[in-house]
């Protein structure tokens, strides 16, 4: 593989292979980044630091724990983890959370989940910052693609 020397358009789409993708997200300059592929395209996202999307970070994951443990529903929940189909896609949603059944499907110590062998989180959050229509485009066909279509449902609040 050769060391990347072009900079990467960060916050849009770009044409891109699987290899290049690869290439750009294991590149220490952008350790901090968050990848997206899918169909050809990648997305290179420096991700907020601030405040207020922390904040809202935050919230969400409290909500979505409580309520679960609440209603007594076995999940497990994951911030900011990869999620992979080699040569196909890749995201790395803000949060995400495993279901039901499928809560404890992923063995602790997995770092990348390998989509071609674990099922997919039953549950993905994107907090919108600047990438409102992104999130609500792009991101969630990207996020369909991930499950059969009769696993996924997208709902909007």
């Amino acid at each position: 593989m050769q060391e990347l020397h072009t900079k990467i358009l960060t916050d849009t789409w770009v044409t891109a292979s699987w290899d290049e993708y690869i290439q750009v997200i294991e590149n220490p300059a952008y350790g901090k980044a968050k990848g997206y592929y899918q169909d050809g395209r990648m997305r290179i996202e420096m991700p907020p630091v601030g405040n207020d999307h922390s904040r809202d970070h935050t919230v969400i994951i409290t909500a979505v724990s409580v309520f679960a443990a609440i209603k007594g529903i076995p999940m497990n929940g994951n911030d900011n983890c990869t999620y992979r189909k080699t040569g196909y896609s890749e995201a790395q949603p803000d949060a995400s959370f495993y279901i039901g059944d499928n809560a404890n499907a992923i063995p602790y110590g997995t770092s990348i989940i390998n989509l071609d062998i674990y099922p997919p989180p039953t549950l993905v959050i994107e907090v919108a910052n600047t990438s409102l229509a992104d999130d609500q485009g792009e991101k969630r066909l990207l996020y369909s693609h991930f499950a059969p279509h009769d696993y996924c449902e997208n709902y909007r609040l």
